[in-house]
């Protein structure tokens, strides 16, 4: 008898605590992620780009601003980072602003431009992920 109500008051302590855990990662905010896998997303597009030799200027361009817009959230989507977090935030948006007004027609124009966008976004990884 004793070993029952044991069983049934660890299963009690397991869902109770299974609730408050899904709770909790439910009321997370997920605009950090969502952003930053964006931004991933409209960089792999460049990349791919750049691989397959298939870089059209207007493509290249929308996919250079839509990441501008998205760098340009970044500190509102990491509103308690350190300074130097917020920083390297700005050093990228104006990477980004930099390589969209070069509007780079050419793979080799938008591999060339890409290139401080790609060491800044490796400098904040490497620091912060």
């Amino acid at each position: 008898m004793r070993a029952a109500l044991l069983i049934v008051l660890g299963l009690a302590i397991g869902i109770l605590g299974t609730v408050f855990t899904m709770r909790a990662l439910s009321e997370r905010n997920p605009f950090p992620e969502a952003l930053m896998v964006t931004m991933g997303f409209h960089r792999h597009q460049l990349q791919q780009a750049v691989k397959g030799q298939h870089c059209d200027a207007t493509a290249n361009l929308d996919q250079l601003q839509h990441m501008q817009m998205i760098a340009a959230d970044i500190p509102a989507a990491f509103p308690d980072a350190p300074q130097p977090f917020k920083d390297l935030s700005g050093k990228l948006h104006s990477a980004l602003q930099t390589a969209a007004q070069s509007a780079p027609a050419d793979c080799p124009a938008l591999a060339a431009a890409l290139k401080p966008v790609d060491q800044t976004c490796h400098e904040c990884h490497q620091q912060y992920r």
